[in-house]
């Protein structure tokens, strides 16, 4: 087994919040680490596999209401790490994926302080595994896009996608906002065809999942569970609207003209 080093700071990837999703390294080092710094998003469950001595310490930023700001975070891992001490930041899902992870290992490396990354499983990877929904497919989608919805603080919004979508793309959209009359607006305006299947997934790959599926004409009418929200778009998701998926649910109820959506059991995760 490979023990957490003194002095060297670890950026590990969480997964979408099922402890069972995480990888054999990070619990490894959830196991033997000092301090553990991590977003509001780590759950009771993945927190709970940290070792009983280590100090751990939120560092979350929700919904544009931050506790510590991004620089204070720097701090806390260089100053931890300088103490000779072993340090996780702990982040949901992977943390090369939009979790800040280029700003916190310019800074570590600045200091010239030793940094491991430790991936996870995104939220992308996630919710297709728990749709049992490839987001590719052989004939109707060969690529596969990842974007987001939110931008650095002083940073004029701008659209999602720049230019025409490609037809054959399944795009994901992080962070997508509350909005989806905007975000169906800009689609259009990327050539996305009113007839193209959207699907915005709460709480992926968790017992709190829930997803509502739409064409594109009918997202503007969509209401998301909470967040975090992903929104997944392109030809790949017609089979949710088909109603031909394999996933484990308890209901499904009609939302709207060309809308439908199931709420997952409980138990799927756990099951699947």
């Amino acid at each position: 087994m490979r023990r957490a080093v003194k002095g060297v700071v670890y950026l590990v990837g969480a997964g979408p919040g099922d402890p069972e999703l995480l990888t054999v390294r990070a619990l490894r080092l959830l196991e033997t680490a000092d301090v553990v710094l991590h977003d509001d998003l780590v759950p009771d469950a993945v927190l709970a596999l940290v070792h009983r001595h280590a100090l751990v310490t939120s560092v979350g930023k929700r919904c544009g209401r931050p506790r510590i700001t991004q620089a204070g975070i720097h701090a806390l891992m260089i100053e931890s790490a300088r103490a000779g001490q072993s340090v996780v930041r702990l982040k949901s899902g992977d943390p090369l994926v939009f979790g800040r992870a280029g700003e916190e290992i310019a800074a570590l490396r600045a200091e010239g302080i030793s940094v491991e990354v430790v991936p996870g499983v995104t939220a992308a990877l996630a919710a297709g595994a728990a749709l049992a929904l490839p987001l590719t497919d052989r004939k109707s989608a060969s690529k596969l896009i990842f974007c987001t919805g939110h931008h650095a603080d002083g940073k004029d919004a701008a659209p999602i996608w720049s230019g025409p979508l490609p037809e054959d793309a399944t795009l994901v959209v992080y962070m997508p906002g509350r909005d989806m009359a905007r975000m169906a607006q800009e689609l259009r305006a990327a050539g996305v065809a009113e007839d193209v299947a959207c699907c915005a997934i709460s709480h992926a790959a968790t017992a709190r999942q829930s997803w509502v599926a739409a064409r594109l004409d009918a997202l503007g009418e969509m209401e998301c569970g909470p967040a975090p929200v992903l929104l997944l778009v392109g030809r790949a998701m017609q089979r949710l609207l088909e109603g031909s998926t394999e996933t484990l649910v308890e209901k499904e109820y009609a939302i709207g003209e060309g809308l439908m959506g199931v709420s997952v059991r409980d138990d799927a995760v756990e099951e699947g």
